[in-house]
């Protein structure tokens, strides 16, 4: 498969980040002031710098369809709510300083006016970078150990074989995650393990941990068929506020959605430990288009 995708997508995580998450304004409420709007907005959209997903709200907004978009669902039950929050335009914007992040920030900010309006800002940063390559979610655990590399991370992210202006595109997930830190930090440390399912001194999967531990909750290969995806999670903070914005990149929703029903309790009943130290509070989905000649390549969305 050729490099059609926007390539921060295949990226490691960056230093920092800032997730923005766009709405349409009333001077957004014809197709031609968002085609208007996307076309100022391409130059800076790299697929490096900035990442772009449009939510099912814009593709219909712009007459259009892509295969396979559609809201998550809201799931609840078993103790625990898992909400869908849909978004209308996300941009992932990467770099190395928070600062020229603001001003990079700002740059899309302007090309997106009149017809969109950035609704909510999450500052992300990249903790504790092991020998891996992977960084840590703030409880310490690695994060993104089960990903997959090369080829099958390929296969796992991208669209292919559905033909110009899908091929290398991808759906992405993205939901933030408070930590409950004080609940955590009262866990004794194989507690801690078991929750994961993953000892923290060496990130050895544990094989009698309980059926609720996170890693056996979202084993990709145990699901029919396999559920693979591309994870790039970072933590954030805002004041004493923390936790993880999940993020997770696949050729279709298919690997997030399985997975999170798992989670949950929908499958079987068994919530993951993981709802014991963190809650989702918003969940959206957004389709990236691909790249073409260094662009991005919207000639799905009529552009």
């Amino acid at each position: 498969m050729n490099t059609l995708y926007q390539p921060g997508i295949f990226e490691s995580v960056p230093a920092v980040a800032r997730y923005v998450l766009f709405s349409l304004t009333e001077q957004g409420a014809n197709a031609q002031a968002i085609k208007d709007a996307l076309g100022r907005l391409s130059p800076l959209a790299n697929g490096s710098d900035v990442v772009m997903g449009m939510g099912p709200s814009l593709v219909a907004a712009l007459g259009v369809e892509v295969p396979g978009l559609h809201e998550l669902a809201e799931m609840s039950g078993h103790g625990v709510k898992v909400p869908s929050t849909p978004g209308t335009l996300w941009c992932w914007v990467r770099g190395d300083d928070l600062g020229d992040l603001l001003h990079l920030t700002r740059k899309v900010q302007k090309a997106l006016a009149p017809a969109f309006a950035i609704r909510h800002v999450v500052d992300a940063f990249r903790h504790a970078l092991g020998e891996s390559g992977h960084g840590h979610d703030l409880t310490g655990y690695e994060d993104g150990t089960e990903n997959p590399v090369g080829e099958a991370a390929e296969e796992a992210a991208f669209v292919h074989g559905q033909g110009e202006g899908l091929d290398g595109s991808s759906f992405v997930a993205v939901q933030q995650w408070v930590h409950d830190l004080d609940a955590f930090e009262k866990l004794a440390d194989d507690e801690r393990d078991h929750h994961i399912g993953r000892r923290l001194a060496d990130n050895e999967e544990i094989d009698d941990s309980p059926t609720s531990a996170h890693v056996k909750r979202t084993a990709q290969e145990s699901f029919d068929p396999p559920a693979f995806m591309l994870r790039r999670s970072m933590p954030w903070m805002m004041s004493m506020q923390a936790g993880l914005m999940f993020v997770a990149f696949g050729r279709s929703l298919y690997a997030f959605e399985t997975q999170m029903r798992r989670m949950a309790g929908q499958e079987d009943g068994v919530v993951d430990a993981i709802f014991g130290i963190s809650k989702p509070v918003n969940g959206a989905c957004f389709w990236c288009p691909p790249m073409r000649d260094g662009k991005l390549d919207l000639r799905q969305v009529g552009l």
